[in-house]
């Protein structure tokens, strides 16, 4: 009988709330391999719900910065080397050097690349040129060698197949069908009860994600905006709210776990999704909170984002922004708000967009990918 063979998946950060690649663990184990994740152990980290698949979170004594990057990757090539693996799974950028050199001493074993964004151009790196060209020339070094390679949307797989010349196939970063077991009250959460209720999401609340102005929108809008998660901005959001006096309208819960998230989701009216164009990988992104929402039955308020607007507008979901600022904002969720029957309509069609839109409609591109076993 032959031994079940295995996948390494690794990224970069503490798993916790990584749910794209949780989706791939589960994914690779009904296709019948064994699997392990591979991050890192931040000290604020917390512990791990139990999981069907192994997991790894490697300890580092530097958590930013290039040393972390590099060693990381020292960590990660030689806890690599020394695993038997039969597919290799890198998750942007930062990891692919550790895969793609341990891949060398592994003649037998597939290496897959997912790539989540345009990782060049994430703002951290376009503010810093001289670091930007260091990840460039690793890309430019390994891309061409790459025989999987799969990205978040058609935009992003655009760019990479016209500069490297490669097939690029696209797996959206969609919601499963969300079949909650059961659903945790209002009380319960600790969310106010009978006001008109806005989330804000994720674990990238970064700068020019759009959080500043959702927040000073808040002193102009009758509900409580709901920020589940964590990022850059967050500390800044924070002391805005105390300067504003908006403690009551706008709420911070911290980062949750998948499936507790999406109970604040799903007590929401509104979600947000507020990307600026300030660099190309905004401009190209489709932030998995987007299907997040539309799961939910929640009306989506989003700005001009080719990927995410034309979600928006395909399915009739929500409203795009015309105008991005704190006064526009405010005054589209209060229109929303004052018209229940269009609120009810965009609820209505995101249960239908549901049915089409998901993770198990996505899958089958992973399956030419990752073969059952």
């Amino acid at each position: 009988m032959s031994k079940t063979p295995r996948a390494i998946i690794s990224v970069t950060n503490d798993l916790y709330t990584d749910n794209r690649v949780h989706k791939v663990c589960l994914f690779l184990l009904d296709q019948g391999y064994d699997v392990l994740l591979v991050g890192r152990k931040r000290k604020s980290s917390v512990e791990l719900d139990p999981r069907p698949y192994q997991t790894k979170r490697i300890k580092l004594r530097f958590e930013t910065g290039a040393k972390f990057y590099a060693f990381f990757n020292l960590r990660l090539f030689f806890f690599l080397l020394f695993k038997k693996a039969d597919i290799l799974v890198a998750n942007d950028l930062d990891t692919l050097l550790a895969n793609f050199l341990a891949k060398k001493f592994k003649s037998k074993c597939q290496l897959a690349y997912d790539s989540h964004e345009y990782f060049t151009e994430v703002p951290e790196l376009t503010s810093r040129p001289k670091i930007q060209t260091i990840w460039l020339k690793i890309e430019q070094f390994i891309f061409p060698k790459l025989k999987d390679i799969y990205t978040v949307n058609n935009s992003i797989a655009k760019i990479y197949s016209d500069k490297y010349n490669k097939q690029i196939k696209v797996v959206r970063n969609i919601s499963k069908l969300w079949k909650p077991s059961s659903i945790q009250s209002k009380t319960e959460l600790g969310i106010p009860e009978n006001k008109n209720l806005i989330i804000l999401q994720g674990a990238g609340i970064n700068v020019d994600r759009g959080a500043e102005e959702a927040v000073d929108a808040m002193q102009n809008v009758d509900g409580v905006l709901m920020i589940v998660g964590d990022g850059d901005v967050v500390s800044e959001l924070k002391i805005r709210v105390k300067e504003l006096n908006i403690a009551e309208k706008v709420i911070f819960y911290g980062k949750k776990p998948y499936n507790v998230m999406m109970n604040y989701t799903y007590h929401a009216d509104i979600g947000l999704t507020l990307d600026k164009p300030s660099n190309l990988n905004y401009q190209l992104s489709l932030p998995n909170k987007v299907f997040d929402y539309m799961h939910t039955e929640t009306a989506i308020v989003a700005t001009e984002i080719k990927e995410v607007a034309a979600v928006v507008r395909r399915h009739k979901i929500g409203r795009v922004l015309e105008e991005f600022t704190p006064e526009g904002l405010a005054k589209t969720i209060n229109d929303i708000f004052s018209n229940q029957e269009e609120l009810n309509q965009y609820k209505s069609n995101c249960k239908a967009a549901a049915q089409l839109e998901n993770w198990e409609t996505e899958t089958e591109v992973l399956k030419s990918i990752y073969p059952h076993v």
